[in-house]
């Protein structure tokens, strides 16, 4: 009990909400960092942020393992919702990675000898992008104990409604992004275009924080 006290204060100082969308703003810099000092070009902010898709996909997980954790008729549905959820949402990020890097990636593809979960390791590791990877993880991370298990969103929730909430955040997310990836090639622009393309999805992504977690505020 003690520890979960000290747990609860240590996330909820400042407000959680506000504290996470911190960390998300804070994250969600490190491709600004990139751009400006290590010549990211199009595709990393690209892949970065499709990274971004499976880090959602595990958080999840979690919410539908987590919620209503009493209710025993839920737990049936468990059993079925989430492997479900893991294919299909596996297969949906794989195909949109294999998108992206077939756009933004073309040279990569040719050079690779074909696409494979190992080739997606590759870019990781060859482009260094490990940290930004590790810190979105913990970005959502921290957000899903401070606002899901310590404000008891996972009380107001079910497996059901979980289940489809992460496609309409990443369909609309990935429609601008690519949409305003093709003007910024188009237009060869340089790396001003490049700074305004990070921030138009920080804003999208505090669009959908806050949408999020007032949907729980309701109930």
């Amino acid at each position: 009990m003690f520890f979960k006290k000290q747990t609860r204060e240590f996330f909820s100082v400042p407000d959680a909400r506000f504290s996470s969308m911190f960390t998300l703003i804070v994250v969600n810099l490190i491709p600004m960092y990139g751009v400006l000092f290590l010549d990211w070009d199009i595709f990393l902010i690209m892949f970065v942020f499709w990274s971004e898709n499976v880090v959602i996909g595990f958080y999840n997980v979690l919410r539908m393992l987590a919620c209503k954790p009493d209710d025993g008729m839920l737990w049936a549905a468990k059993l079925f919702l989430i492997p479900f959820f893991i294919f299909h949402y596996g297969m949906f990020t794989a195909i949109h990675g294999i998108f992206v890097i077939a756009l933004f990636g073309k040279d990569l593809i040719e050079n690779s000898g074909g696409l494979s979960p190992a080739f997606f390791f590759s870019i990781i590791r060859d482009f260094n992008l490990s940290l930004v990877i590790t810190a979105l993880f913990l970005s959502h991370g921290y957000s899903f104990v401070s606002n899901f298990i310590l404000r008891d969103e996972y009380r107001k929730t079910s497996p059901g409604d979980l289940m489809m909430r992460p496609y309409s955040r990443v369909i609309l997310l990935h429609i601008t992004l690519i949409a305003g990836a093709f003007m910024i090639m188009a237009l060869h622009s340089t790396i001003y275009g490049l700074l305004f393309f990070i921030l138009l999805k920080i804003g999208m992504d505090l669009t959908a924080h806050v949408k999020e977690h007032k949907r729980y505020l309701r109930n």
